[in-house]
């Protein structure tokens, strides 16, 4: 408790030593223990970086000091052996840490006007150590090349800082998009530069096999090309179209063991993803032999999705799969082995005879418990070798196999079901941890697979589940964001996407426990951009963006806030559809509106921001559904009548939506009043199954009872072309009604043929404008 207290004495100083220091002390990850003090040390070409002779670790830490500061600066700041007039000189000296209190990441820094002292136990303390140095430097320390006019300087503090998780990992997905060499290397540079330690390496999936294998040279001369792909987002046409150019790459052994010296280097630990028993069409396409139908015809994927083609839980695939994970683990010296274990169809394991017998040799209950009989063979075998598997949450399926880690990706409920059964888990929720999702409107981002996950999210996320008790909760190895690239297909995409986020990540995984200030983590963030802009990281700037809250006053009143997570910056916007400059209107309150008005605004730190707001009788009133399908979907009961349209299929997020039902909601004007027009959009996507609905029927009531002058019309649409947003307007001239009911019809399953067919389609629709 004692050191709790202390801890957040500390971290309570902290945030106070950085307003008063005009935010000198921009770390981040923000160290477990910190204290700022007076003065500060100069780094001079006199400066020596002194270590013991014979420690390797410290050697390696300071060379790599050594050598930045020799680019940006010019300074020759040699590393020299300790000598008792060395140890006693303005330099900066590292020396073993012997008090047990940093553990094997963590790491002591001392910094005073007349030396700084930096202690640790291991080489990777020593590496962090240097990390936060240069952070703790002008940002021009992270130029790449020589920086005039710079005080090369670094505050005085006191830190004693370590990780609370051992585990605090990215993923790239290389399947979907190849990435070369040179990229990957910068991508775990930048990993290493957060204090991130894991880096999960996504191989092999249907789109792709990345991995040289030399007992299969077919995995690399098939599988890792496709003849083709998709054109757009997989949801954006039908048919689906396609580009027409082949699309592969993979590395070699040889490049494998380089990016694996390279991450040792940076004390990065590589985790390689094999997907198994889905995700193989890519495998199946090389060897059809390993699949439940050997005489069908395998192509590597040319589009994204789930597929039902998947390994055979016969003896050849044991084999097969035995042999790949051997030359596998000659590459990859860690610990674990990532064998997926997601989105696994059953339908070829239920179409097979082989796999029914299997199931009633073995006593199994069901296709389910195949797959954990399949991840258990595979993970005895890695077992067999010193290694330990880890898969997404679907491997708790059927049963755990027994010394598995899992990967908790569709929620936390996974990783909460696994440590409650004593297996170690590391958290990556979809919600919080995937770095494809948008992180700004999506009608103005890049394209991305859909979801919205802004920064301020990712760095709410607390990793360990409440739910679990302290016994369970040391089960909870770690956090992870991952980054699908199914519609990122450029190195400067992937920066784009991942970073500043993966910032706040970094942080997540870093700092202990405890109240999080996501203002100072911003104003911290906005100088670690500065040497992101130094190392020409293409991050994203929508920290900058002003963004539109909606609310409504007593008096029935719309009033629009805007809001942005730059504190420094100024707003000034337009009501009259003029551009907006700094000579315009500074928003200093919320925007009270009495009619549909577009609304430009303004930073002083360059952010745009436009969105018209959609004045009509039923905005900011209250709702209700028929089914409780509809009531999940819209828990709030805000989105139909908060006065914003959704500017974009892109993220159905933006949408009400209920799959398999009829839709029906009725929306209370509060008093009788006058309806002449009643509209809406409903969502098209018939590629993912969002169908508009087959009709649409509109109703009014001035008792809720009896609804009169009810309008009734099919919706016709062409299944065939773009995704879109179709309108349904019914016009009532003189028409007077309390309440106004919209019954939506669902299309019924996907007719045969289509991507989905035979499944339940959704209805989904946005704002219910009255008028």
């Amino acid at each position: 408790m004692k050191h709790l207290v202390a801890f957040l004495v500390c971290l309570t100083l902290s945030f106070s030593l950085i307003a008063q220091s005009d935010n000198a002390y921009n770390l981040l990850p923000f160290p477990a223990q910190f204290a700022g003090s007076d003065g500060h040390f100069t780094v001079s070409p006199a400066t020596r970086i002194v270590i013991a002779a014979k420690d390797a670790g410290q050697r390696a830490a300071a060379q790599t000091l050594a050598g930045q500061l020799k680019t940006a600066s010019g300074f020759q700041v040699a590393v020299a052996s300790a000598t008792p007039a060395l140890a006693k000189g303005k330099h900066i000296v590292f020396q073993t840490h012997k008090a047990g209190r940093c553990g094997p990441e963590g790491y002591v820094l001392n910094v005073k006007p007349e030396r700084i002292v930096v202690e640790a136990e291991t080489p990777k303390g020593y590496f962090y150590a240097v990390q936060t140095l240069l952070q703790l430097l002008p940002t021009a320390v992270f130029s790449p090349a020589k920086v005039d006019n710079v005080a090369w300087t670094i505050p005085a503090c006191q830190l004693l800082d370590r990780p609370r998780y051992g585990y605090r990992g990215l993923m790239l997905d290389v399947s979907r998009h190849f990435m070369p060499v040179s990229f990957v290397k910068r991508f775990i540079d930048l990993m290493a530069m957060h204090k991130l330690n894991t880096f999960h390496w996504h191989l092999t999936d249907d789109q792709g096999w990345r991995i040289e294998i030399k007992k299969y040279p077919k995995l690399t001369q098939v599988g890792s090309k496709r003849k083709e792909t998709v054109v757009g987002h997989n949801a954006e046409n039908y048919p689906f179209q396609y580009d027409g150019k082949e699309y592969g790459g993979f590395y070699t052994q040889e490049q494998i063991k380089e990016v694996v010296r390279y991450a040792a280097a940076r004390h990065v630990t590589i985790v390689p993803e094999i997907e198994m028993p889905g995700h193989a069409l890519a495998a199946l396409a090389s060897y059809p032999e390993f699949s439940c139908d050997a005489a069908k015809k395998y192509e590597v994927a040319t589009r994204w999705g789930i597929f039902k083609d998947v390994y055979c839980p016969n003896e050849p695939t044991f084999v097969f799969l035995q042999h790949v994970l051997t030359e596998v683990m000659a590459l990859f010296p860690g610990k674990y082995i990532h064998i997926g274990g997601d989105e696994c169809p059953k339908d070829a394991w239920k179409a097979s005879a082989f796999c029914q017998d299997l199931i009633k040799k073995l006593k199994l209950k069901d296709e389910h418990e195949l797959q954990s009989y399949f991840i258990q063979r595979i993970e005895k075998f890695v077992n067999s070798k010193g290694r330990a598997i880890i898969g997404w949450d679907e491997i708790l399926e059927g049963g755990l196999a027994p010394n598995a880690t899992v990967m908790s990706w569709r929620g936390t409920e996974g990783g909460i079901e696994a440590a409650k059964q004593k297996h170690n888990v590391v958290m990556t929720p979809g919600e919080f941890c995937y770095l494809d999702q948008y992180q700004g409107n999506p009608a103005q981002e890049p394209l991305a697979g859909g979801g919205y996950l802004p920064i301020e999210k990712v760095y709410s996320y607390e990793p360990t589940p409440a739910e679990l008790t302290p016994d369970q909760q040391k089960y909870i190895l770690g956090v992870q964001g991952n980054v699908w690239t199914e519609y990122i297909p450029t190195t400067q995409h992937v920066e784009y996407m991942v970073f500043p986020r993966a910032s706040a990540l970094a942080e997540i995984g870093w700092m202990p426990k405890g109240p999080r200030n996501f203002e100072d983590f911003a104003m911290r963030l906005k100088e670690h951009l500065k040497r992101l802009n130094y190392l020409n990281v293409n991050y994203s700037k929508r920290l900058l963006d002003v963004r539109a809250v909606t609310q409504f006053t007593d008096a029935d009143q719309l009033q629009v806030r805007l809001e942005k997570l730059d504190s420094d910056s100024k707003i000034y916007y337009t009501t009259n559809g003029k551009q907006p400059s700094t000579t315009s209107t500074e928003y200093t309150m919320p925007i009270a509106l009495k009619k549909t008005t577009t609304i430009k605004a303004v930073t002083t730190a360059g952010a745009k921001f436009e969105e018209t707001f959609y004045i009509h009788r039923a905005k900011g009133k209250p709702y209700t559904y028929a089914n409780t399908a509809a009531e999940k979907a819209d828990p709030t009961k805000k989105k139909l009548t908060d006065g914003q349209v959704a500017q974009s299929p892109r993220n159905k997020s933006e949408w009400v939506s209920i799959t398999g039902e009829d839709l029906e909601v009725t929306i209370d004007l509060g008093e009788v009043r006058p309806v002449t027009k009643v509209s809406a959009n409903f969502l098209k996507r018939i590629s993912y199954n969002d169908f508009p609905p087959s009709a649409v029927e509109i109703g009014l009531s001035q008792d809720g009872t009896t609804y009169k002058d009810a309008i009734s019309q099919p919706v016709k649409y062409p299944l065939e072309g773009s995704w879109g947003m179709l309108p349904v307007v019914a016009d009532f001239k003189t028409a007077r009604a309390r309440y106004v009911r919209i019954k939506a019809k669902n299309a019924g399953a996907a007719p045969a043929g289509l991507p989905r067919e035979g499944l339940p389609t959704a209805v989904s629709v946005d704002e219910v404008v009255v008028e």
